[in-house]
């Protein structure tokens, strides 16, 4: 039985790792890899825009209609289209692919959240052991795994790019306008700007990433078994799902609070990976060593988040969750001041890379555990909480890619430190909400049995 578990989970994981590859390696290149008055980033705000409305509608709908497997599979071929829309981008084809990719994304996302919780709480149920122990575990073996994505996709572009004749660095006889003090240019400046990439290599580029995402698909079709929603249907109020209900299910979900407090923290993992995978690649990477750099720098980011991923989700159970998210905001808030102080330079070259090393243990926290959080959480509305928190993140992405070409670095430097904080705030607020609940159970269940020795000991 653990193995068939263990089986599904490292089908799911190495589906992600795969399609992965290809998406974050093109998210992390667009600011760069398409500057044109601003496309890269444009298609990134469609992608989340997307990505909020189908987390709004979509996930239990389809989940409860064709199961998490047969979802995670639509979904992934709404990613590979993205990869196809840039072999040509223009406004039309790049924007159109951006709309599929986001709409295929909250279902794919609350689907795998899904599988994993279901398989993680009915593996629990049947050792006896800690819900929240296994759950913890099978999203830090997911992420582990999936992280690598940001390894293979990035080496993959660096090595293609790195061939390219025409390396561009942009604002190379002089550093003064990189980092923090970088600001949007001017249109006519924006005009100029080409990412100095070949047709041949960004064919190449594209063909890669295309075929790595038709190879998941793949995966998850031949090798992932389907699971029974059947029980999990009876326990939640969506036994004809339709649009609306799937909608009010989402929306539903707000009257907790506990949902509420969470959405800043939320939203903060989105703020904090669109400025690394948009402003820091652009503003601190391209602008001083090039965007051949960019890839080597993201790989560095993604080996540490996978395997901080797995470290901390097995920590876990000995820290608890608050010391560990203590952790990640301590390491955020250090990056954050670190990166409006450093000036960039060629010459501080292992710095380019120790900032998304110290970004992503932060970073890898924050999903492994707020993932495992919301399912236990939320154990009897799995589907509409995982849409939640993909629709809230997914605005943290959407107003961070919407503001890339209004402000400069160092005011969104202190937006992502705001919602950080915010975030951390009423987290712990959360916290104290449980904590208060279960304690009082306990109470109650111990004034529960002194009664009833007393009522014994009289009726004696």
């Amino acid at each position: 039985m653990k193995i068939k578990h263990l089986k599904n989970i490292i089908i799911v994981s190495f589906g992600f790792l795969l399609l992965f590859t290809a998406y974050g390696g093109l998210q992390a290149l667009q600011s760069s890899l398409n500057p044109e008055k601003g496309l890269g980033v444009a298609s990134l705000s469609v992608v989340y825009g997307c990505l909020i409305l189908s987390s709004l509608f979509l996930p239990p709908i389809i989940i409860k209609k064709i199961g998490c497997k047969w979802t995670i599979v639509v979904s992934m071929c709404c990613y590979i289209t993205y990869s196809i829309g840039n072999f040509k981008p223009n406004w039309y084809s790049l924007l159109i692919t951006s709309a599929i990719l986001g709409i295929g994304g909250g279902p794919l996302w609350a689907s795998k959240c899904t599988y994993l919780t279901i398989n993680g709480i009915k593996y629990a149920q049947q050792t006896g052991k800690e819900k929240m122990d296994i759950v913890n575990q099978y999203f830090g073996l997911f992420f582990l795994i999936y992280q690598s994505s940001g390894i293979w996709g990035n080496l993959i572009s660096s090595l293609v790019l790195n061939q390219n004749p025409n390396k561009v660095v942009l604002n190379n006889t002089s550093y003064s306008y990189c980092g923090a003090n970088n600001c949007p240019t001017s249109e006519a400046e924006l005009s100029n700007t080409t990412s100095g990439v070949s047709d041949s290599l960004r064919y190449t580029l594209m063909g890669i990433y295309t075929g790595s995402g038709v190879i998941a698909v793949l995966l998850i079709v031949i090798f992932l078994d389907q699971i029974d929603l059947s029980e999990e249907q009876k326990e939640e109020n969506y036994d004809n799902p339709t649009i609306c209900n799937s909608l009010l299910g989402t929306i539903r979900q707000l009257k907790d609070i506990r949902q509420c407090l969470l959405i800043p923290l939320t939203m903060f993992s989105g703020f904090q990976q669109g400025f690394l995978s948009s402003d820091y690649t652009k503003a601190y990477v391209t602008c001083t060593l090039g965007i051949h750099f960019v890839g080597y720098v993201m790989i560095c980011f993604g080996a540490t988040n996978s395997i901080s991923s797995m470290v901390f989700g097995k920590l876990s159970q000995y820290t608890g969750r608050i010391a560990l998210f203590m952790l990640a905001a301590a390491i955020s808030v250090s990056c954050i001041i670190a990166l409006l102080l450093w000036n960039p330079n060629p010459n501080q070259f292992a710095v380019f890379f120790i900032f998304p090393a110290l970004w992503s243990i932060s970073d890898a926290i924050c999903q492994t555990l707020l993932n495992a959080f919301y399912g236990v959480l939320f154990d009897d509305h799995k589907e509409a909480a995982f849409a939640n928190y993909r629709l809230w993140e997914s605005l943290g992405f959407v107003i961070a890619f919407a503001y890339s070409n209004l402000l400069c670095v160092c005011v969104k430097l202190y937006v992502v430190l705001s919602m950080l904080l915010i975030g951390m705030i009423l987290y712990l607020v959360v916290e104290y909400l449980e904590y208060m609940k279960n304690n009082g159970q306990d109470t109650n269940a111990v004034i529960m049995t002194e009664s009833t020795n007393v009522q014994n000991m009289t009726n004696g």
